[in-house]
């Protein structure tokens, strides 16, 4: 009996010490973000997995109405300015989610860069992580409120700017204003700007390096038209004022490349123009030239059509056919399929998407000079594009002048004449991509969509309350309302 207790005594006292150990364990198996090359790990998640273009690229005047295609609510409610009906990928609402994801992840980074014991060596991840969360505040800012407007800002409903990791199910969140999302995010942006460091990156493209920084910095500040600051952050993308090496050589390198040849090159992470890419699972690679609501021959012409420098769009010879004379593509947006496992048939579709490109920073500069009064400045920027994009181009024959911005326009005021060249240049940059949404945000640019076979128009004016996409209604049990329809 006396060697029975002895031993049951052992017994319970090593099942106490693993007790113990047990439960000193996290109960989920989390894993512990305590080096800076963890976080470095987590940022990658930082960046919205989303793509927004089916939904800005269909509510655009870049699509028309082919009468035939592929039917997808993502494609045929913003063609009829209706709210998406579509919670999947490509849709308004996935956007929205997978934001506050990314701003979740760069939460809880900067969190541990602050409670770790030498913050110091945190720095860089502190300072990625900061402006990940400002772009990503600015991207909802900029789709599910009014455009920053100096006069309105400060009283037009903004989106929840969370800066701290949620610890509860369900949090209240409040929209504020316009006005204090942007001085947020012009906070975060201006303290995580110098604690970069791009040494730390092993492939550049897919982070906030400097330049992308930068990139972000001048995109932010053309929509708070602060016309200087623009010049400013877009001239640091351009070291030395070297800046015909980041742009595409469409009508050079690539205009004697198959339509493969393109697909692969344009979201490549080594391609010089991509300042940031994102991976995004997608379906808009597979369908963004068949959808009804799509560029077609008659849209082609008249964005790729006559323009002021006189010569031809090469993004014209570029523009190919698929499965009938309506279905146009720019060899842009390319599918990545990644199958379940090795023999299964299913998977996820993915699509890289440039975030920031050294185009994006050019035109920027270019609008930002027009209303400087810096007009040689702009138009020096813009003959640096064209020279780019006009087939054979030649600048004694092509070249961008006053004169001729004034008469292809059809007025005496050169400002307006530049800024409508600007808008137009890049407008046939980024056909198909979703871009041309972000200008018609800002110079509230009515659109029209035309139903074929007499089938009546759908219009959006300036200041209709569509052009801001709906928040999810989902977002209403933390307190958060929609936008008015």
């Amino acid at each position: 009996m006396k060697r029975l207790l002895i031993y049951t005594s052992i017994c319970l006292a090593v099942a106490a010490a693993g007790c113990k150990k047990y439960l000193e364990q996290p109960p989920d198996m989390r894993a512990e973000l305590n080096t800076p090359e963890q976080v470095s790990r987590l940022l990658g998640t930082a960046y919205p997995q989303a793509n927004y273009m089916a939904f800005t690229e269909g509510q655009s005047d870049n699509v028309a109405d082919k009468a035939g295609g592929v039917i997808e609510n993502i494609n045929t409610d913003p063609f009829q300015f209706r709210d998406v009906r579509d919670d999947q990928e490509d849709s308004p609402e996935y956007y929205w989610n997978a934001c506050y994801e990314a701003i979740a992840a760069a939460n809880l980074a900067i969190q541990v860069c602050d409670k770790a014991p030498d913050p110091e060596n945190y720095r860089s991840q502190k300072g990625e992580a900061l402006i990940a969360r400002a772009y990503a505040h600015f991207m909802l800012v900029t789709f599910f409120s009014e455009t920053y407007d100096p006069a309105t800002a400060a009283t037009s409903p903004g989106i929840p700017y969370v800066t701290e990791p949620e610890n509860v199910v369900i949090k209240q969140y409040d929209r504020k204003t316009v006005a204090y999302v942007y001085e947020m995010i012009e906070k975060d942006l201006l303290t995580g700007i110098p604690m970069l460091d791009n040494k730390r990156y092993s492939v550049p493209a897919y982070h906030f390096t400097t330049a992308a920084a930068y990139a972000f910095a001048a995109r932010f500040y053309l929509f708070k038209q602060d016309w200087t600051k623009v010049v400013t952050y877009a001239t640091l993308v351009f070291p030395d004022n070297n800046i015909t090496p980041l742009l595409r050589p469409w009508n050079t390198t690539y205009r004697t490349m198959t339509y493969l040849e393109l697909f692969a090159v344009y979201a490549k992470a080594t391609e010089p123009a991509n300042l940031l890419l994102v991976e995004t699972p997608s379906v808009y690679g597979r369908y963004y030239f068949r959808f009804r609501y799509a560029l077609n021959p008659a849209k082609r012409n008249e964005i790729l059509g006559p323009n002021v420098t006189g010569g031809n769009w090469v993004f014209r010879n570029q523009t190919f056919t698929s499965g009938g004379s309506e279905n146009l593509l720019i060899p842009k947006v390319n599918e990545y399929f990644v199958r379940s496992t090795v023999n299964a048939g299913i998977g996820t579709a993915y699509v890289m998407v440039p975030l920031f490109t050294a185009e994006e920073v050019l035109f920027n500069r270019a609008e930002a000079y027009t209303y400087l009064n810096n007009t040689s400045a702009a138009i020096s920027d813009l003959n640096t594009y064209a020279a780019t994009r006009i087939v054979d181009y030649n600048p004694g024959a092509h070249a961008v002048t006053a004169t001729k911005v004034r008469n292809f326009y059809g007025t005496n005021n050169l400002q307006t004449a530049l800024i409508r060249t600007i808008l137009d240049f890049k407008r046939a940059e980024y056909v198909q991509e979703g871009m041309r949404w972000f200008d018609i945000l800002r110079y509230r640019i009515p659109v029209t969509h035309v139903v074929a076979n007499g089938g009546g128009t759908f219009n959006l004016t300036g200041n209709d309350p569509r052009r801001l996409f709906q928040i999810p209604s989902s977002a209403a049990i933390s307190g958060v309302p929609g936008n008015p329809r």
